[in-house]
């Protein structure tokens, strides 16, 4: 699945702000996809999976709206996404869930270096939280740096 998608181009010219607000949004599309994908194959975890995905829409409608405060076009959803791998069991949708929540991470982490309304910055920052929170739910690792991990 493509999680980390360039930023889109925004109407406002190269705000280096709102190119990360919709590079967030782009990464959320492409969880609200995958959610959809991993769900179908955690029956016992059905309940987590919904959550989570209430929670992707969320964000999702409340970085369109500041993006669009900002006066740019929110990039929009593609059509489909193409997953890493095959998700065909408990196991794989597990491995998913911990890749999105983990590449989604890094674009808020992103978002956050960027920012520049309190606004904006507070949304990054509980978008590391909460999807470093879902990653480790969902069976990943702990890092010292959620969001930075493996970056220079």
């Amino acid at each position: 699945m493509t999680t980390t998608p360039a930023p889109a181009p925004s109407a406002a010219s190269g705000d280096p702000s709102v190119e990360a607000a919709q590079a967030a949004l782009a990464g959320e599309h492409a969880c609200v996809y995958g959610y959809g994908v991993l769900g179908a194959h955690l029956p016992d975890d059905a309940p987590a999976a919904l959550a989570a995905l209430a929670t992707h829409r969320a964000r999702r409608d409340e970085l369109t709206a500041l993006i669009a405060a900002a006066g740019a076009a929110p990039v929009a959803a593609e059509p489909g996404y193409a997953l890493p791998s095959p998700v065909t069991d408990e196991a794989s949708a597990l491995a998913l869930g911990v890749l999105l929540e983990e590449r989604l991470g890094g674009l808020y982490a992103d978002l956050a270096g960027a920012a520049t309304t309190p606004e904006l910055r507070e949304l990054a920052v509980r978008g590391v939280v909460a999807v470093t929170v879902q990653a480790l739910a969902w069976g990943g690792a702990p890092t010292a740096f959620p969001g930075l991990d493996g970056r220079v």
